[in-house]
This record gives C-alpha cells, structure tokens and sequence, in this order.
C-alpha cells in the first residue's frame, strides 16, 4: 500500500503537545479545590483510566493555548492534504483527545482513554492492530512506552531525544525521527527566575540598618538566610507557574516561560518545587527558630496568593507588598535584630508603590495588545488612572515617612552625622518619581524591582544612599 492509504496514528501527550494532559488537569483541579488532591488518591485506586475520566468530568483546558509541536503539525497537515487519514490515538480522556481533534481539524477519527481502559502501551496496540491490523498503520510516539506500539507499526515516526529514537529502532527499521534539543539547565534556571533573587537582597537591609555589617558571624547567618529564602521563592515560582498555564499561554511575555511553552515537563517541575522546598528548609534550620516562622509565613503567604489571593483586586498588591516587608523582617530574625517600628512604616508603602508600578506596567502591556482585562487577575485597563494615583500616593508616603524619622530623637542615638542621611531622603524622593516617570511613559518592562537592580541610576541611588548610611555612622 502506498503512504496516502496507510493511516498515521499520533499520539498526543509529549508529541503533538508538548504537554502532559494527566499532569495538567490535575494542577487544573488542585487550584480549583486543594482538598481534591485526596480525591484523586481514592479513584487511583480504582485505576489509571478511572482517575483520568473522573478528572476530565471536573476540569476545563483550553486547547486553543496549548503549547503544540510546530515541526509535527505542519508535517501531519502536508500529509492530510496528500489526503492521507490521520487518527489520534493516545492515553489521555476521550473528553480531551476529542477537544484537541475539533481544534485542528484534520484528524479522521480519535482512539482515547476512557473510564475503564488506559490506552498506553500494549493496549493501545492491541487497540490499533485490531482497527487496522499487523503492520497496517504508522505510528508517531515520544516515550519507551510507545516501544510496543512501533513494534507493530509499519513505521514509526519518532518525536524526542535521540534515546527514543534508538528504541524505536530496535523495533522497527522504518524510522522518522523528529528530535526536540533542550538545553536543561538553562531552562531550570529561567523557571527557578534566578533573577528575581535580587528582592531577597531586602534581607540584608537590617544588617545596613543595624550597624552589623562588619559583624563576620551576623553577614554569614544572612547570606543562609538569603539562599534559604530564594531556593524557597523558587520552589513557589515553579508551583505558580504550574498552576497558571492557562493563564500565562495567553499573556504576550510569559507565554514564553518553559512550563507554559512545554519546554520543561510538568513532572520535572514537580520534582524540583519538592526539592527546592526541602533544601530551603534544611538551610532554615541552621537558623534561629524565629527566622524559621518567618519562613514558613511567608511561604504560605505565598501559596495562598499563587491559589486565589492574586485575583482579588488591591488585595493582591497589599499582599505583596507585605511579602517584600517580610524579607527585611526576615533579615532581622535571622540575626535577632530587633526592627525599628520607622523601618517597617517606610517599607510597607514603598512596597506598595512598587507593587501599584508592577500592575500598572501589566494593563499597559494588556493595553497595547487591544485587550481590556488582565487573564488571572481583577483588573481591568481602566483601573491604570487609580493604580497610578494609588501608586504615587503610596511613594510619597514614604518619603515622608523618611522624614519624619530623620527629624526623631532615635536617629541622633544611632549616627554620629544624622545630617548626612538628609541625602537619603532626596534621592529615596528622586528614585520614586523616576520610576513612576519611566513607567508613565511605558519605558518600564520588568518587575520593579528586578528592574532596579538592572537600571544604572537606580543602581547608583541605592550605592549613594548607602554610602551617605555608612558615613553618616
């Protein structure tokens, strides 16, 4: 028989999509209802297919945003259009396989799991055999538990990494081979955002504060605190990002984040959020027991804002800005510093500022895009006029509260030139209305405060004022 008459059966987990559909709804359920978690270990018992079917029943994914393999769809399109039939054949729930086919529109028939037979492996080509017969079709899989369905197939169309490949070829001597390169670490690395670790260096500003930057011992518990912070961070970057697919495939920049575009599987990031989570706990521990409820604070703080707290309009900003307060708390609790009650009145409303800026940055892009809501979020474009007052309003607060603390009796206690901290306050007052200015005029396309860190003259007012702090001492 010739190609256009033999059917291509694809399979969908890891090959037409870079996704994992099982994975995927099950993160879909988890954020809807965390106690569901527990359902899904009760229909597990009851079988693979079983679970899957009774997810299906409770989840909606858009296919439309899924992260699909550009090379195989234009090759399963030229060999639609030589007229060829194409099937879908894969383990995921019929409910979903059948979503998927409507969307692209060029498959003949779907094969799928339903709630009493997981179609993987042999049962899938036992199921494949019986409509088409030994050797009577071509197959296209990603994994070795595809082996036994090439093993069958008259060709066998391989997508992945050259190991894959190798195992087809031990079972079938007809072999397209589609290779997918990733570069690991970097990926990890771009997930973990490794970049935005610059806001934990908020933990060392007791240290500044409290005059015990010389202190070896005091600099060392910090830098602990530091790291146990930001592989803590990371590991609740990576859970957000897991929950957020949906939302983050429709976004114009974070469409492009490795788990949102397939280029990191689920089950990997799984695998790492645990890890990251158990070393920044074992680093903890190293710790005064305070610096560990800050932690651990934070960390659920964090949790609740990735699960719902994030779509509730200014309760999401407010939440962050308590999140940044709490690594300079953190920095004190790692070293028992008691905090200045002036210091937490200064961060909260500067922290809020930026968190206004970081909302506000994001309708401006939505904005751009013609859209009129942000996808996860409460906000809509018009809200930018009040984020932008809010916003100002809340820096300039700070600003005063700087002031008031500069004309205290405690300050003349602490530095033996307090008149040199006036510097501070002008260029804590020239830094804001820049980077409110810089985002007015949509030159701002970063979080704030990665921002920054990468801006020279933001970079060169943070040196300066911490330079006025140490003289002023």
């Amino acid at each position: 028989m010739s190609n256009a008459t033999i059917p291509l059966c694809v399979d969908l987990d890891g090959t037409l999509t870079t996704t994992d559909f099982l994975l995927e709804s099950v993160l879909v359920l988890f954020k809807q209802n965390p106690l569901a978690i527990f359902l899904c270990f009760v229909w597990l018992l009851r079988g693979k297919a079983y679970l899957k079917d009774q997810i299906a029943r409770r989840v909606t994914i858009d296919v439309g945003v899924l992260p699909y393999n550009p090379a195989l769809v234009d090759y399963l399109r030229s060999a639609r259009s030589a007229g060829r039939p194409l099937y879908l054949c894969t383990a995921s729930n019929q409910r979903f396989a059948s979503q998927v086919a409507d969307h692209l529109g060029f498959f003949s028939g779907v094969l799928a799991s339903n709630a009493r037979m997981n179609l993987r492996g042999k049962e899938k080509a036992d199921a494949l055999v019986e409509q088409f017969g030994e050797h009577g079709f071509d197959y296209c899989g990603d994994a070795l538990a595809d082996v036994p369905v090439w093993r069958r197939a008259r060709q066998a169309i391989v997508v992945g990494d050259p190991q894959i490949a190798a195992a087809a070829r031990k079972v079938n001597a007809e072999i397209v081979f589609f290779e997918i390169k990733r570069r690991w670490l970097p990926l990890i690395l771009k997930e973990m955002r490794v970049h935005q670790w610059v806001k934990n260096v908020l933990i060392f500003v007791p240290l500044l504060t409290a005059h015990r930057f010389t202190d070896p011992q005091a600099v060392f518990a910090t830098c602990v605190a530091f790291l146990s912070f930001s592989l803590g961070a990371s590991s609740v970057y990576l859970l957000n990002d897991m929950l957020d697919l949906d939302a983050d495939r429709r976004h114009a920049r974070k469409r492009s984040r490795p788990f949102a575009s397939g280029n990191l599987p689920l089950s990997l990031g799984i695998v790492l959020t645990i890890v990251l989570l158990g070393a920044a706990g074992t680093l903890a521990t190293l710790l005064p027991w305070e610096f560990r409820a800050v932690l651990a604070a934070y960390m659920a703080a964090t949790v609740a804002y990735s699960f719902f707290l994030k779509r509730l309009t200014l309760v999401d900003v407010f939440t962050l800005a308590c999140l940044y307060t709490v690594r300079v708390i953190a920095g004190g609790a790692c070293n028992h510093i008691a905090l200045s009650y002036w210091l937490i009145l200064f961060c909260v409303p500067i922290f809020l500022s930026l968190a206004m800026l970081k909302r506000y940055v994001e309708l401006e892009a939505i904005l751009k895009q013609g859209k009129t809501e942000a996808a996860g979020r409460g906000y809509i474009t018009q809200d930018m006029s009040i984020l932008r007052s809010f916003g100002t309003a809340a820096a300039y607060l700070a600003v005063l509260v700087l002031a008031l603390y500069l004309n205290s009796p405690e300050l003349k206690l602490l530095y033996r030139h307090p008149q040199l901290l006036w510097a501070v306050f002008a260029l804590t007052l020239y830094w804001v209305s820049r980077i409110w200015m810089l985002a007015f005029r949509g030159q701002m396309h970063d979080d704030p405060i990665v921002f920054t860190f990468k801006d020279r003259a933001s970079c060169s007012v943070i040196g300066l004022c911490c330079v006025c702090m140490v003289l002023a001492i």
